[in-house]
Protein backbone atom coordinates (compact mmCIF):
# COMPACT_ATOMS: atom_id res chain seq x y z
CA UNK A 1 0.00 0.00 0.00
CA UNK A 2 1.59 3.09 -0.87
CA UNK A 3 1.90 5.60 1.74
CA UNK A 4 0.94 9.22 1.84
CA UNK A 5 3.20 12.36 1.86
CA UNK A 6 4.07 13.51 5.29
CA UNK A 7 2.27 16.51 5.30
CA UNK A 8 -0.85 15.08 4.74
CA UNK A 9 -0.56 12.21 6.87
CA UNK A 10 -1.34 15.11 9.61
CA UNK A 11 -4.13 15.68 8.17
CA UNK A 12 -6.49 12.95 8.77
CA UNK A 13 -9.58 14.53 7.51
CA UNK A 14 -8.19 16.23 4.21
CA UNK A 15 -6.36 12.91 3.45
CA UNK A 16 -9.84 11.08 3.75
CA UNK A 17 -10.66 13.01 0.88
CA UNK A 18 -11.00 12.07 -2.77
CA UNK A 19 -11.66 15.15 -5.65
CA UNK A 20 -15.01 14.01 -7.55
CA UNK A 21 -14.54 12.35 -10.84
CA UNK A 22 -16.72 15.40 -12.25
CA UNK A 23 -14.07 17.89 -11.15
CA UNK A 24 -11.59 16.33 -12.43
CA UNK A 25 -12.82 16.18 -15.75
CA UNK A 26 -13.68 19.57 -15.53
CA UNK A 27 -9.92 20.49 -14.97
CA UNK A 28 -8.23 18.36 -17.40
CA UNK A 29 -11.06 19.70 -20.06
CA UNK A 30 -10.21 23.39 -19.37
CA UNK A 31 -6.39 22.41 -19.32
CA UNK A 32 -6.63 20.76 -22.73
CA UNK A 33 -8.49 23.78 -24.03
CA UNK A 34 -6.24 26.41 -22.49
CA UNK A 35 -3.56 24.09 -24.76
CA UNK A 36 -5.63 24.18 -27.72
CA UNK A 37 -6.58 27.63 -27.57
CA UNK A 38 -2.89 28.08 -27.22
CA UNK A 39 -2.05 26.28 -30.52
CA UNK A 40 -4.73 27.50 -32.52
CA UNK A 41 -3.70 31.26 -31.45
CA UNK A 42 0.19 31.05 -32.44
CA UNK A 43 -0.08 28.29 -34.82
CA UNK A 44 -3.12 28.00 -36.93
CA UNK A 45 -2.82 30.34 -39.95
CA UNK A 46 -5.48 32.99 -40.92
CA UNK A 47 -5.85 34.67 -44.34
CA UNK A 48 -6.86 38.42 -43.85
CA UNK A 49 -9.67 40.17 -45.74
CA UNK A 50 -10.83 42.98 -46.26
CA UNK A 51 -14.23 43.19 -46.34
CA UNK A 52 -16.80 45.26 -48.35
CA UNK A 53 -20.67 45.40 -49.67
CA UNK A 54 -21.36 46.38 -52.84
CA UNK A 55 -23.54 45.41 -56.26
CA UNK A 56 -23.69 43.74 -59.51
CA UNK A 57 -22.88 46.17 -62.79
CA UNK A 58 -21.97 46.16 -65.90
CA UNK A 59 -18.04 46.55 -67.01
CA UNK A 60 -18.84 49.06 -70.26
CA UNK A 61 -20.87 51.87 -69.70
CA UNK A 62 -22.67 51.43 -72.15
CA UNK A 63 -24.24 48.20 -71.12
CA UNK A 64 -25.62 49.67 -68.30
CA UNK A 65 -29.74 50.88 -68.26
CA UNK A 66 -30.16 53.84 -70.42
CA UNK A 67 -32.44 56.44 -70.22
CA UNK A 68 -34.73 57.31 -73.83
CA UNK A 69 -35.78 61.14 -73.80
CA UNK A 70 -38.51 63.00 -75.80
CA UNK A 71 -36.29 64.82 -78.41
CA UNK A 72 -39.18 67.43 -78.75
CA UNK A 73 -41.70 69.23 -76.73
CA UNK A 74 -45.25 68.55 -76.89
CA UNK A 75 -47.47 65.46 -75.38
CA UNK A 76 -47.22 61.45 -76.16
CA UNK A 77 -49.57 60.49 -78.83
CA UNK A 78 -48.65 56.69 -78.88
CA UNK A 79 -47.05 54.40 -76.93
CA UNK A 80 -45.13 51.26 -79.39
CA UNK A 81 -44.28 49.43 -76.83
CA UNK A 82 -44.79 47.70 -72.98
CA UNK A 83 -42.63 46.96 -70.16
CA UNK A 84 -40.64 43.95 -70.44
CA UNK A 85 -41.29 43.97 -74.00
CA UNK A 86 -37.83 43.51 -76.18
CA UNK A 87 -36.56 45.97 -78.63
CA UNK A 88 -34.03 46.13 -81.15
CA UNK A 89 -32.17 49.11 -82.09
CA UNK A 90 -34.12 51.72 -84.05
CA UNK A 91 -37.56 50.32 -83.01
CA UNK A 92 -39.86 53.00 -81.92
CA UNK A 93 -40.73 53.52 -78.67
CA UNK A 94 -43.39 56.61 -78.62
CA UNK A 95 -44.69 59.36 -80.69
CA UNK A 96 -44.64 62.96 -79.44
CA UNK A 97 -46.80 65.24 -81.41
CA UNK A 98 -46.90 69.42 -81.29
CA UNK A 99 -49.98 70.91 -79.37
CA UNK A 100 -50.83 72.33 -82.79
CA UNK A 101 -51.76 69.73 -85.11
CA UNK A 102 -51.61 71.47 -88.11
CA UNK A 103 -47.81 72.85 -87.28
CA UNK A 104 -46.76 70.48 -89.83
CA UNK A 105 -48.93 71.67 -92.47
CA UNK A 106 -48.24 75.72 -91.82
CA UNK A 107 -44.32 74.96 -91.49
CA UNK A 108 -44.49 73.17 -95.26
CA UNK A 109 -46.46 76.10 -96.50
CA UNK A 110 -43.81 78.80 -95.60
CA UNK A 111 -41.43 76.81 -96.92
CA UNK A 112 -43.30 76.63 -100.10
CA UNK A 113 -43.72 80.41 -99.93
CA UNK A 114 -39.92 80.88 -99.30
CA UNK A 115 -38.71 79.24 -101.97
CA UNK A 116 -41.16 81.41 -103.97
CA UNK A 117 -39.17 83.94 -102.94
CA UNK A 118 -36.01 82.55 -103.28
CA UNK A 119 -36.77 82.03 -107.28
CA UNK A 120 -37.92 85.42 -107.59
CA UNK A 121 -34.93 87.32 -105.71
CA UNK A 122 -32.31 84.88 -108.05
CA UNK A 123 -34.53 86.23 -111.04
CA UNK A 124 -34.26 89.89 -110.20
CA UNK A 125 -30.46 89.38 -109.35
CA UNK A 126 -30.26 88.08 -112.91
CA UNK A 127 -32.20 91.25 -114.45
CA UNK A 128 -29.82 93.11 -111.79
CA UNK A 129 -26.53 91.43 -113.23
CA UNK A 130 -27.83 92.29 -117.20
CA UNK A 131 -28.47 96.09 -116.19
CA UNK A 132 -24.75 96.10 -114.68
CA UNK A 133 -23.62 94.59 -117.88
CA UNK A 134 -25.50 97.55 -119.83
CA UNK A 135 -24.72 100.42 -117.89
CA UNK A 136 -21.13 99.48 -117.54
CA UNK A 137 -20.74 99.35 -121.71
CA UNK A 138 -23.07 102.58 -121.40
CA UNK A 139 -20.53 104.45 -119.32
CA UNK A 140 -17.60 103.37 -120.89
CA UNK A 141 -19.14 104.73 -124.11
CA UNK A 142 -19.86 108.26 -122.54
CA UNK A 143 -23.54 107.31 -123.09
CA UNK A 144 -24.41 106.84 -119.02
CA UNK A 145 -23.82 108.32 -115.97
CA UNK A 146 -21.85 107.26 -113.38
CA UNK A 147 -24.76 107.22 -110.96
CA UNK A 148 -27.04 105.07 -112.83
CA UNK A 149 -23.86 102.48 -113.36
CA UNK A 150 -23.02 102.47 -109.61
CA UNK A 151 -27.17 102.25 -109.19
CA UNK A 152 -27.37 98.71 -110.65
CA UNK A 153 -24.86 97.68 -108.55
CA UNK A 154 -26.11 98.48 -105.77
CA UNK A 155 -29.64 96.47 -107.03
CA UNK A 156 -27.32 93.46 -107.51
CA UNK A 157 -26.11 93.86 -103.85
CA UNK A 158 -29.56 94.38 -102.48
CA UNK A 159 -30.84 91.46 -104.29
CA UNK A 160 -27.66 89.30 -102.76
CA UNK A 161 -29.00 90.53 -99.40
CA UNK A 162 -32.53 89.17 -99.79
CA UNK A 163 -31.08 85.76 -101.08
CA UNK A 164 -28.88 85.17 -98.33
CA UNK A 165 -32.23 86.23 -96.09
CA UNK A 166 -34.12 83.95 -97.64
CA UNK A 167 -32.07 81.16 -97.32
CA UNK A 168 -31.49 81.71 -94.15
CA UNK A 169 -35.18 82.04 -93.58
CA UNK A 170 -35.41 78.70 -95.14
CA UNK A 171 -32.61 76.73 -92.93
CA UNK A 172 -34.53 77.36 -89.69
CA UNK A 173 -37.74 76.43 -91.26
CA UNK A 174 -35.75 73.12 -92.19
CA UNK A 175 -34.77 72.62 -88.85
CA UNK A 176 -38.39 72.99 -87.61
CA UNK A 177 -39.02 70.10 -90.08
CA UNK A 178 -36.46 68.19 -89.12
CA UNK A 179 -37.08 68.33 -85.25
CA UNK A 180 -40.59 67.89 -85.70
CA UNK A 181 -39.37 64.10 -87.74
CA UNK A 182 -37.88 63.62 -84.33
CA UNK A 183 -41.48 63.07 -82.95
CA UNK A 184 -40.90 59.35 -83.33
CA UNK A 185 -38.81 58.34 -80.37
CA UNK A 186 -36.47 55.41 -81.19
CA UNK A 187 -34.68 52.72 -79.29
CA UNK A 188 -30.73 53.67 -79.28
CA UNK A 189 -29.64 50.06 -78.54
CA UNK A 190 -30.84 46.24 -78.28
CA UNK A 191 -32.44 45.47 -75.00
CA UNK A 192 -35.58 44.65 -72.64
CA UNK A 193 -38.21 47.93 -71.49
CA UNK A 194 -37.27 48.27 -67.92
CA UNK A 195 -40.04 51.16 -67.50
CA UNK A 196 -42.20 53.13 -68.76
CA UNK A 197 -42.94 56.64 -67.74
CA UNK A 198 -47.14 56.38 -67.98
CA UNK A 199 -47.39 59.74 -66.41
CA UNK A 200 -45.63 61.33 -69.88
CA UNK A 201 -48.69 59.76 -72.03
CA UNK A 202 -51.14 62.54 -70.33
CA UNK A 203 -49.03 65.29 -69.76
CA UNK A 204 -47.01 67.74 -71.51
CA UNK A 205 -43.40 66.63 -71.95
CA UNK A 206 -40.39 68.13 -72.83
CA UNK A 207 -37.36 67.76 -74.82
CA UNK A 208 -35.36 65.98 -72.42
CA UNK A 209 -37.86 64.20 -71.01
CA UNK A 210 -37.44 60.92 -69.57
CA UNK A 211 -39.92 58.54 -71.37
CA UNK A 212 -38.78 54.84 -71.08
CA UNK A 213 -35.20 52.92 -69.95
CA UNK A 214 -33.83 49.77 -71.26
CA UNK A 215 -31.69 47.28 -70.16
CA UNK A 216 -29.44 45.95 -72.03
CA UNK A 217 -29.57 41.69 -71.72
CA UNK A 218 -26.07 40.36 -73.39
CA UNK A 219 -23.29 42.34 -70.51
CA UNK A 220 -20.22 41.63 -69.48
CA UNK A 221 -20.54 41.70 -65.25
CA UNK A 222 -18.37 43.20 -62.85
CA UNK A 223 -18.80 43.33 -58.81
CA UNK A 224 -18.64 47.15 -56.91
CA UNK A 225 -17.53 46.98 -53.97
CA UNK A 226 -17.39 49.26 -51.12
CA UNK A 227 -14.30 48.97 -48.99
CA UNK A 228 -13.22 50.88 -45.74
CA UNK A 229 -10.39 53.66 -46.46
CA UNK A 230 -8.48 51.69 -43.31
CA UNK A 231 -7.61 48.93 -45.98
CA UNK A 232 -7.19 50.17 -49.54
CA UNK A 233 -3.61 51.82 -49.59
CA UNK A 234 -3.25 47.97 -49.08
CA UNK A 235 -4.81 46.43 -51.77
CA UNK A 236 -4.20 46.06 -55.70
CA UNK A 237 -5.05 45.24 -58.79
CA UNK A 238 -4.74 41.56 -59.26
CA UNK A 239 -5.74 40.45 -55.53
CA UNK A 240 -8.03 37.74 -55.17
CA UNK A 241 -11.68 38.40 -54.08
CA UNK A 242 -14.38 35.91 -52.56
CA UNK A 243 -17.99 36.87 -53.38
CA UNK A 244 -21.20 35.92 -51.86
CA UNK A 245 -24.30 36.58 -54.15
CA UNK A 246 -27.46 37.90 -52.57
CA UNK A 247 -30.30 34.71 -52.78
CA UNK A 248 -27.19 32.55 -53.19
CA UNK A 249 -26.74 30.04 -50.58
CA UNK A 250 -23.14 30.09 -48.89
CA UNK A 251 -21.27 29.19 -45.62
CA UNK A 252 -18.55 31.90 -45.45
CA UNK A 253 -14.71 31.05 -43.19
CA UNK A 254 -13.14 34.30 -44.18
CA UNK A 255 -10.09 32.97 -42.70
CA UNK A 256 -10.63 29.60 -44.51
CA UNK A 257 -11.31 30.54 -47.76
CA UNK A 258 -10.69 26.52 -48.94
CA UNK A 259 -13.63 25.09 -46.50
CA UNK A 260 -15.65 27.84 -47.71
CA UNK A 261 -19.19 26.62 -49.75
CA UNK A 262 -21.19 28.63 -52.27
CA UNK A 263 -18.88 31.61 -53.11
CA UNK A 264 -17.63 32.79 -56.54
CA UNK A 265 -14.11 34.08 -56.88
CA UNK A 266 -12.96 37.59 -58.66
CA UNK A 267 -10.04 40.14 -58.92
CA UNK A 268 -9.65 43.28 -57.99
CA UNK A 269 -9.53 45.29 -61.52
CA UNK A 270 -9.32 48.98 -60.40
CA UNK A 271 -9.75 50.78 -57.53
CA UNK A 272 -10.62 54.45 -57.14
CA UNK A 273 -8.56 57.47 -56.43
CA UNK A 274 -11.04 59.29 -54.34
CA UNK A 275 -13.55 58.63 -51.49
CA UNK A 276 -16.74 59.04 -51.43
CA UNK A 277 -18.92 60.75 -49.07
CA UNK A 278 -19.01 58.32 -46.44
CA UNK A 279 -15.41 57.94 -46.75
CA UNK A 280 -15.16 54.24 -48.77
CA UNK A 281 -13.71 53.35 -51.83
CA UNK A 282 -14.56 51.81 -54.66
CA UNK A 283 -13.19 48.84 -56.44
CA UNK A 284 -14.27 47.19 -59.24
CA UNK A 285 -14.02 43.25 -59.36
CA UNK A 286 -14.08 40.88 -62.32
CA UNK A 287 -14.45 37.44 -62.78
CA UNK A 288 -10.85 35.33 -62.04
CA UNK A 289 -9.54 33.63 -65.12
CA UNK A 290 -9.82 29.64 -64.45
CA UNK A 291 -12.72 29.41 -61.74
CA UNK A 292 -15.86 28.38 -61.82
CA UNK A 293 -18.25 31.24 -63.51
CA UNK A 294 -20.38 33.50 -61.83
CA UNK A 295 -24.10 32.50 -61.36
CA UNK A 296 -26.34 32.70 -64.41
CA UNK A 297 -28.07 36.36 -65.39
CA UNK A 298 -31.11 35.05 -64.21
CA UNK A 299 -30.45 34.08 -60.67
CA UNK A 300 -27.74 37.16 -60.79
CA UNK A 301 -29.14 40.44 -62.68
CA UNK A 302 -27.46 44.03 -62.68
CA UNK A 303 -28.43 45.75 -59.42
CA UNK A 304 -28.01 42.56 -56.97
CA UNK A 305 -26.61 42.76 -53.94
CA UNK A 306 -23.15 41.28 -53.21
CA UNK A 307 -20.80 41.03 -50.30
CA UNK A 308 -17.06 40.72 -50.71
CA UNK A 309 -13.76 39.64 -48.86
CA UNK A 310 -10.48 41.18 -50.54
CA UNK A 311 -7.78 38.41 -49.55
CA UNK A 312 -4.33 39.90 -48.15
CA UNK A 313 -1.79 38.13 -46.37
CA UNK A 314 -2.15 34.76 -43.81
CA UNK A 315 -0.86 35.32 -40.56
CA UNK A 316 -1.78 33.37 -37.41
CA UNK A 317 -5.11 33.83 -35.68
CA UNK A 318 -3.81 35.31 -32.18
CA UNK A 319 -2.04 38.03 -34.58
CA UNK A 320 -5.77 38.50 -36.70
CA UNK A 321 -7.83 38.95 -33.33
CA UNK A 322 -4.71 41.34 -32.14
CA UNK A 323 -5.25 43.09 -34.96
CA UNK A 324 -8.87 43.46 -34.71
CA UNK A 325 -8.92 44.45 -31.11
CA UNK A 326 -6.80 46.88 -32.24
CA UNK A 327 -8.82 48.03 -35.36
CA UNK A 328 -5.00 48.04 -36.82
CA UNK A 329 -4.98 48.12 -41.02
CA UNK A 330 -4.20 44.85 -43.11
CA UNK A 331 -0.85 43.40 -42.46
CA UNK A 332 1.51 44.67 -45.67
CA UNK A 333 2.71 42.04 -47.99
CA UNK A 334 5.24 41.59 -50.47
CA UNK A 335 6.26 44.28 -53.02
CA UNK A 336 3.32 44.68 -55.72
CA UNK A 337 3.56 43.34 -59.10
CA UNK A 338 2.52 44.25 -62.65
CA UNK A 339 -0.50 47.16 -62.26
CA UNK A 340 -0.04 47.42 -58.45
CA UNK A 341 3.85 47.66 -59.22
CA UNK A 342 3.02 50.92 -62.03
CA UNK A 343 0.64 52.65 -59.50
CA UNK A 344 3.72 52.55 -56.87
CA UNK A 345 6.04 53.70 -59.40
CA UNK A 346 4.10 56.61 -60.26
CA UNK A 347 3.63 57.64 -56.52
CA UNK A 348 7.40 57.52 -56.17
CA UNK A 349 7.86 59.55 -59.30
CA UNK A 350 5.21 62.05 -57.96
CA UNK A 351 7.21 62.26 -54.81
CA UNK A 352 10.73 62.85 -56.14
CA UNK A 353 8.76 65.68 -57.94
CA UNK A 354 7.45 67.35 -54.85
CA UNK A 355 10.93 67.40 -53.63
CA UNK A 356 13.36 70.49 -53.75
CA UNK A 357 16.67 69.81 -55.75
Amino acid sequence: MPQRPEHIVHFTTLASLKPPRVGVAVAWLIAVGIAAALIVLFLVPWLQTAQGQGQVVALDPEDRAQEVTALVPGRVERWFVQDGQHVDRGQPIARVVDLDPNLLSRLAAERAQIEAEIAAVRQSQRVAGIDVDRNRQLFAEGLSSRRDFEQAQIKVADAAAKLAESRAKLNRIDVQLNRQSAQLVRAPRDGRIQNLNAAAGGALVSAGTPLATIAPERVERAVELMIDGRDVPLLRPGRPVRLEFEGWPAIQFSGWPSIAYGYFDGRVRTIDATANAQGLFRILVEPAPGKPAWPARRFVRLGGKVRGWVQGETVTVGYELWRQLNDFPLEFGQPATGKAAAYEDEDKVAAKAGKPK
